[in-house]
């Protein structure tokens, strides 16, 4: 029986080009079609949504609730909201909108009160609805603030570097925020498209490093793959990786001391973001008081390699 071949998940078929398999900000390159509105979470879609449309979202769904119920009220008759009496109509539409956010987020400041049963009735259930609702928006933003993400910043290119008596292929990491990674590891998977049997296949292959795991990251770290002739790399070029439409992707997992969780960060370059020759610059020095200094803008900063070697 032959040894089956490795797939990380994102199939070996090849089903023409695409740009990247992921994406710079650590998002898969897939996009979904055919699903139904069963398949739509909201608790995940607003958890995991950008803050502006989170914020857009919420302030638009309590407009269009207080305009519900404005309309609700005038439907009834702003006669039956005590102190509403306004002798235009935008005049009364403004009293029935002001009513309701007051009613809402139950502030009640008692200048309009409802009179009648079916007043009583539309405002009695709004107030139900606003503590609800107001419960699932604080549950969300709670959510957001809580949920564990690492922000680490990765180098805008990988190296061909020298390394010992050879060459090696790098990138740099380090963390953005000011809180502890612990225990941190990488792996790298090296994609590339190679003809087979008349067509193309995706090939997978694991890239050893010469140190998958560093204990902290308060500076930064350089993740180094030797290139020996162990390596896929053995003898490659930047035209052989281009022929091949390489991506090389990257999974970092980390454990965040402030959360108590493990984080785990996703990353990927490809082919033409690969600078053959170069070296990493260092971006921490120490300052007068014997403080290190990261510069995280310094991240991306390389420097021709001196006498680089061929692999």
């Amino acid at each position: 029986m032959d040894k089956p071949s490795f797939d990380p998940g994102f199939t070996e078929k090849y089903r023409g080009d695409l740009h990247r398999i992921i994406n710079p900000n650590g998002q898969f390159n897939v996009r979904r079609r055919g699903a139904t509105w069963r398949d739509v979470h909201p608790y995940l879609f607003m958890i995991n949504t950008s803050w502006p449309v989170f914020v857009a979202m919420i302030f638009a769904g309590y407009v269009v609730a207080n305009l519900v119920f404005a309309f609700a009220y005038l439907e009834i008759g702003v006669e039956h909201l005590n102190g509403a009496d306004a002798s235009t109509a935008l005049g009364r539409f403004l009293s029935a909108f002001f009513f309701s956010a007051q009613t809402l987020t139950t502030v009640g400041y008692g200048r309009i009160s409802p009179n009648g049963l079916l007043a009583n009735l539309v405002s009695a259930f709004q107030a139900l609805l606003g503590l609800m609702a107001f419960a699932i928006a604080t549950g969300l933003l709670f959510g957001r603030f809580s949920r564990p993400a690492a922000r680490l910043a990765f180098s805008r290119q990988m190296v061909v570097a020298p390394y010992q008596s050879g060459t090696s292929l790098q990138f740099r990491v380090a963390n953005r925020r000011s809180n502890n990674l612990m225990e941190i590891e990488a792996r790298i998977l090296l994609m590339t498209v190679e003809p087979l049997d008349g067509g193309l296949l995706r090939k997978y292959k694991p890239l050893t490093l010469e140190r998958p795991s560093v204990q902290f990251l308060p500076l930064t770290w350089t993740v180094v793959h030797p290139i020996d002739e162990a390596s896929p790399l053995w003898g490659q070029t930047a035209e052989h990786l281009t022929r091949q439409q390489a991506e090389f992707l990257i999974l970092i997992k980390a454990f965040d001391d402030t959360f108590f969780q493990t984080v785990h960060v996703r990353h990927s370059y490809r082919q033409e973001e690969v600078v053959w020759g170069a070296r990493f610059v260092p971006a921490f020095e120490a300052d007068a008081r014997g403080e290190m200094v990261l510069d995280l803008k310094r991240l991306s900063e390389i420097a021709p390699a001196q006498n680089p070697a061929t692999p």
